[in-house]
């Protein structure tokens, strides 16, 4: 009896054997091969699309991935496993579905191979911040200038770099290493990835966790400036006017740029802005001479944004300025260094029983608060005005930054005056002697402005 090829036969069949002796039976094909080694085999390995390594595959419940299932929505046919794109083709950021297998497979194969994308990082920090030396950077530099000069050269670069990396590696050019016969000199191989929880894989994860770290400062750092661009800010109307202007004017000016000098100008000073001696001498005087200038000017901003703001019926109206003081004490550890004293070691909770409120309407901290604490400032801001004054709608409270009320005293950053337990002796900032002997408070003033209104009169 012939074998049936055509006939699907159950797993559980048994085959009948035929009393008829036959030679029409093919018999089974021997193959040899070696056993497989798995201690040769790398913890992660990553298989081709047609053969993935398929965690699916195992008998074993995977938790992990069935929490993550669990907490996140994946979609009903999602696989755990990295795969080729079918059909329509799909962003990088969604060509395989959240997956912890996939993650740590993936995760691992890039801490093993990210190695010369830090090693190029670092070589461009030592020529940026001058770590090398004014020579090593003055070279760069000089080498940059004699691109903006002669910019067609720029096209020659990835010649010039494969050129370079050609004539380094070549044995022909190379120094004889010490007990290799002249000529004998092998290729040496590509490099390969590095071996888990080695050094230079450790140093890898290190680099990854700095660059996260990095990222998330810049990102923080960028972020307020988003609300000056999306709207949510008033100065968004004066931002766009700056910009449309600023467009109209530069266009007709265009051609008459020269873009060498303006590109050798550009590239030029970043060198000087992480030069040693900027860092440490110049930035630091800059910084001292131009602070006052620059509240002052952000002062001016604020107002001038306020009255941009203003409707016909504020101006033809009369307009003063009301005033809310804010108090709070300092409740960190005595005879802690200057690291404790910060922000979240102010709070108006910690004002002893009574000295005065958080809010105040008078600067001396007891103004406009009656004999039982009650007044026109409670302590969920309620703030009272005279018959037919009414706040301006289009403003906010802001806070006093120049402290003009306490000259010839200045303010720090934010508009506090430190002062000592007894709220005596103001300083734009709190001495040490304050600190050591757990006696700090600190004051704000708030300016908010206000309309008359024959409306509201009676």
């Amino acid at each position: 009896m012939a074998t049936l090829e055509y006939v699907e036969v159950p797993a559980a069949a048994t085959r009948l054997q035929s009393r008829e002796r036959t030679s029409d039976l093919r018999p089974a094909m021997k193959i040899a091969t070696a056993l497989p080694h798995p201690e040769k085999l790398p913890r992660a390995v990553y298989l081709s699309p047609t053969e993935p390594m398929s965690p699916s595959k195992s008998p074993v419940f995977n938790f992990s991935q069935a929490l993550l299932s669990s907490a996140i929505p994946l979609p009903a046919n999602a696989s755990a496993t990295p795969r080729a794109s079918q059909g329509t083709p799909k962003l990088l950021s969604t060509k395989d579905p959240l997956s912890v297998p996939i993650t740590t497979v993936n995760f691992k194969r890039f801490v093993s191979k990210a190695g010369p994308v830090f090693w190029l990082q670092d070589r461009l920090e030592e020529i940026v911040m001058w770590r090398k030396g004014w020579k090593y950077t003055s070279v760069w530099i000089a080498g940059y200038a004699f691109l903006c000069l002669f910019s067609r050269l720029a096209l020659l670069l990835p010649v010039f770099l494969l050129l370079g990396i050609l004539l380094a590696r070549n044995p022909s050019i190379q120094r004889d290493a010490p007990g290799v016969l002249k000529g004998a000199r092998v290729p040496p191989p590509p490099p390969a990835a590095v071996s888990e929880w080695s050094t230079d894989w450790l140093s890898n994860v290190q680099a990854i966790q700095n660059l996260m770290g990095a990222f998330s400062d810049i990102h923080e750092f960028i972020c307020p400036a988003i609300a000056y661009l999306n709207y949510t800010s008033p100065v968004t109307p004066v931002v766009l006017t700056v910009v449309a202007a600023s467009a109209i004017i530069l266009i007709p000016l265009i051609q008459l740029i020269p873009l060498r000098i303006t590109f050798l100008i550009g590239g030029i000073i970043p060198f000087f802005l992480t030069h040693p001696f900027t860092r440490r001498t110049l930035l630091p005087l800059s910084v001292q001479f131009i602070r006052p200038h620059l509240k002052t000017a952000r002062v001016r901003l604020a107002r001038f944004i306020d009255n941009d703001c203003l409707q016909d019926k504020h101006w033809r109206s009369e307009l003063k300025e009301v005033y809310l003081w804010e108090n709070e004490r300092w409740a960190g550890v005595s005879g802690a260094d200057d690291s404790v004293l910060t922000e979240s070691a102010w709070s108006k909770n910690n004002l002893r029983p009574g000295e005065r409120r958080a809010w105040t309407r008078g600067r001396d901290g007891w103004s406009g608060i009656s004999g039982d604490g009650s007044g026109d400032v409670s302590s969920n801001l309620t703030f009272s005005l005279s018959p037919g004054w009414i706040f301006v709608e289009t403003e906010d409270w802001r806070p006093d930054l120049e402290g003009t009320w306490i000259s010839p005293t200045e303010t720090d950053d934010n508009g506090w005056v430190y002062t000592n337990d007894t709220w005596m002796d103001p300083r734009s900032t709190p001495l040490e002697d304050w600190k050591l002997a757990d006696g700090l408070t600190r004051r704000r003033r708030w300016v908010r402005r206000i309309y008359y209104d024959p409306m509201f009169a009676s």
